[in-house]
């Protein structure tokens, strides 16, 4: 650390780069090569080493848009990972204020975390143990306990899943230092951690007229595909990521409201997905407005119009296709499928606005197609840069016709003979058999979703809504959809008769909550 103190200016006042150079003169060549540590998954190996100064890697985190005057918090969690809190005042940030933010907008991943934290507890005289143990295995130069941490991952000796030779390394030398490592296991398998279902999930919702049966919803609570992690004891968790469960008991309302539940119990040991990487990810928009014989879809744009805007706010990059036949619509799920962009992304959106029926959309053409073949295309397997990583997609599609439209409104379906289906049948026909999906259905299975031919779709129009509300609050996707499960349910049509309920079906194994936007959004 640079011997001056921070520098006496009470209120923090000048440019923000004056900030930044304030910042920097206070910190030490030990700090900077700190700060280029933590920065490693974020900037490229080679422009940080050749960054000899603080200013150097700010000008580099001003470039990759990972700092900047309205959002200087990564620096922040920076300083305050480095122990120079007093320097926090100049980005308007205490040690507080870092601390209650970390959980949900940390940049720095726990496994770099981790090594910085191990490296301050490695000496001179145990860096040297540990080197000498390491024999020839390591280069003939002068090595820092960083540098030592920073070698072993280049070599791949060590990573966020294998630490054996950390482990092996820290018990024969610095046995302390195991309990930060245990620490590190217990924080990042709380990332995968499935809250165990909610009992009073089965039994919200209730209306007059129930469409799945409790034997049903139990069905497909445990029935949901994902993976089985294993607990404490070593044996298979049978408990699935419901997170949310209550918004997968759908009823045909008949009146009656639908408050919201409260997520706070079934959700807090759940963790948060990762939403901190370069860009926040893709959003495609697939909005079919003309067929070949079916109706129109008008008001549809209106719906597509909202999507992007609200997606753009959230940092989405947002491509948006219009009347997509079977053909095209193949070639778009490639495209996105082999996207390289998806491996630097936090999350991947797919919205489909067209007609449809039970477990399928229409193309523009009249082709139907199946959305678990839609879906499939980005499972780990098929679509590597998105593993892990949650992929959610909205379908404003009817999902049979059981309910009629009346003059004001239409549906966006067909055959109105076709039966309500099963809530099982979701599982079969749409989600794929993995984490990490979400599917928001504008309707249950059996019934119709409605568009106003003016202002565009309630189940859209809502999610849009509500993402641009209560995301500045830091709710979580689940709340969020519960939300608008509880305003579509309550709209109707002039008459007062017909209603709408939408379904949410997934396999998240985290809470998903998009961080704050800079700029507020006016719909």
């Amino acid at each position: 650390m640079s011997s001056q103190g921070p520098h006496s200016d009470k209120n923090c006042k000048g440019s923000f780069r004056e900030k930044l150079l304030i910042i920097g003169s206070n910190l030490g060549v030990e700090d900077v090569e700190h700060l280029k540590f933590l920065c490693r998954d974020l900037v490229t190996h080679k422009k940080l080493e050749k960054s000899s100064s603080a200013s150097d890697v700010f000008e580099h985190l001003l470039a990759e848009d990972l700092l900047s005057e309205s959002s200087p918090f990564f620096l922040a969690e920076l300083l305050y990972i480095i122990g120079q809190k007093k320097l926090l005042q100049y980005l308007n940030y205490t040690k507080e204020k870092v601390e209650h933010l970390l959980p949900t907008q940390r940049r720095v991943s726990l496994f770099r975390n981790l090594l910085y934290e191990l490296s301050e507890g490695i000496d001179e005289e145990k860096l040297k143990d540990m080197i000498f143990l390491l024999g020839d295995s390591l280069p003939k130069t002068e090595m820092t306990s960083l540098g030592l941490l920073a070698f072993l991952e280049k070599q791949h000796k060590i990573d966020e899943d294998n630490l054996t030779v950390l482990e092996d390394l820290c018990e024969k030398v610095v046995p302390n230092l195991l309990r930060n490592i245990e620490k590190y296991k217990r924080e990042k398998a709380t990332q995968i951690v499935i809250p165990p279902v909610d009992k009073e999930a089965e039994s919200l919702y209730q209306g007059k007229e129930e469409l799945f049966s409790q034997t049903e919803v139990k069905t497909f609570l445990e029935a949901l595909p994902e993976e089985p992690w294993k607990n404490k004891h070593g044996r298979s968790d049978g408990n699935r990521a419901t997170n949310g469960a209550p918004s997968l008991v759908s009823r045909r309302m008949q009146g009656a409201s639908a408050d919201p539940p409260n997520f706070e119990t079934s959700t807090k040991a759940a963790a948060v997905y990762r939403m901190n990487r370069k860009h926040r990810g893709h959003c495609v928009i697939v909005n079919n407005h003309s067929f070949t014989s079916l109706k129109d879809r008008r008001g549809t744009y209106k719906d597509a119009e909202i999507l992007r805007r609200v997606f753009n706010w959230l940092g989405f990059t947002v491509c948006t296709y219009n009347n997509v036949t079977r053909g095209r619509m193949e070639e778009v799920l490639q495209e996105q499928k082999c996207n390289p962009e998806h491996v630097n992304g936090d999350c991947f959106v797919f919205c489909i606005l067209t007609h449809g029926k039970f477990g399928a959309v229409y193309s523009s053409d009249e082709a139907l197609i199946p959305i678990r073949e839609i879906m499939s295309h980005f499972t780990a397997l098929q679509c590597p840069g998105l593993a892990k990583k949650p992929k959610l997609f909205f379908i404003q599609a009817c999902q049979g016709d059981e309910i009629q439209p009346s003059v004001s409104i239409e549906a966006d379906a067909l055959n109105p003979e076709q039966q309500p289906t099963s809530l099982q049948g979701i599982l079969q026909d749409s989600i794929p058999v993995e984490a990490d999906f979400l599917l928001g259905l504008a309707t249950v299975p059996g019934y119709v979703s409605f568009r106003d031919v003016q202002e565009g779709s309630w189940y859209i129009q809502s999610l849009c809504n509500h993402l641009k509300t209560l995301v500045p609050r830091h709710e979580d996707i689940l709340a969020i959809l519960t939300a608008v499960n509880n305003d579509v349910s309550q709209r109707a049509d002039k008459q007062g008769t017909k209603k709408q309920m939408p379904q949410p079906a997934f396999t998240l194994r985290k809470k998903l909550i998009f961080p704050v936007p800079l700029d507020e959004l006016s719909l």
